[in-house]
């Protein structure tokens, strides 16, 4: 039997809304009925469809304030914030200055702490509270050599999740989504090619990357009432992970 998740109604923010795994999620929101409102540093690109966009730099608090305001102001409330504007370049962390390490962790953490914080003030004088959904990354949790300070604030991202359900319940829950490689427009130009991604894909349990919708399916249930006692949760969506690379140390010896 289907199950559908209706959240006709509810008042969703996605930073980083109009591309990639943004654009996923922000799909994935309207197709459950949302009123989706986007966010990014710059204008939505030729095709995209979004209905209700703002430009805005998540890393500026005053900016930040002034797009939750304007939401509640057009809509009368929000019901759903979802942190997911983030990334890095490859960097080695040895080379990397302190200001682009600075500007790494402010984007994937002090950011999402900021329209978190944002968020939360309004929800709390909500009757029915809300829901943040932070998008974080398998960077969390295991070694991510060219992207150190981001791996770090994807696992500080992880960390404060729980803190906040904790500090902001019974009202506001928070759950974050560790993500695995995706394939998004950038996929092959990212990682070298189509030979390079499909060989990437064939070490994944499930043998391919997510698609962004999917990412936008475990963000709509988090946010559902399906997942109403689900809150300081760190959920993997990454098609079973990495395998242990001992497993195939010895792969085609006889």
């Amino acid at each position: 039997m289907a199950l559908t998740i209706d959240l006709t109604g509810r008042v969703v923010l996605v930073t980083g809304g109009t591309r990639g795994i943004g654009l996923g999620i922000a799909e994935a929101f309207a197709a459950a009925g949302s009123h989706v409102v986007t966010c990014s540093r710059s204008e939505v690109s030729p095709g995209v469809q979004v209905v209700d966009h703002h430009l805005c730099d998540v890393r500026d608090p005053d900016a930040v304030a002034a797009l939750v305001a304007a939401v509640v102001a057009g809509h009368g409330r929000l019901d759903v914030l979802v942190n997911n504007a983030g990334g890095a370049p490859y960097a080695p962390a040895a080379d990397a200055s302190p200001r682009f390490h600075d500007k790494v962790v402010g984007l994937n953490l002090l950011a999402p702490l900021g329209c978190a914080q944002a968020a939360n003030a309004v929800m709390q004088q909500q009757e029915s509270g809300g829901v943040i959904v932070n998008v974080s990354s398998v960077s969390a949790t295991r070694p991510s050599p060219g992207t150190a300070a981001y791996g770090a604030a994807k696992a500080g991202l992880d960390s404060l999740t729980a803190s906040l359900a904790v500090e902001w319940a019974p009202k506001v829950r928070v759950n974050s989504i560790d993500v695995g490689l995706c394939r998004t427009d950038d996929t092959a130009d990212h990682y070298g090619g189509d030979d390079r991604v499909a060989a990437i894909e064939r070490t994944i349990p499930l043998g391919r990357m997510a698609r962004p919708e999917e990412v936008g399916n475990v963000a709509v249930f988090l946010a559902s009432d399906l997942a109403s006692y689900v809150s300081g949760a760190r959920v993997e969506c990454h098609g079973g992970g990495e395998p242990p690379v001992f497993l195939s140390a010895g792969a085609g010896s006889t």
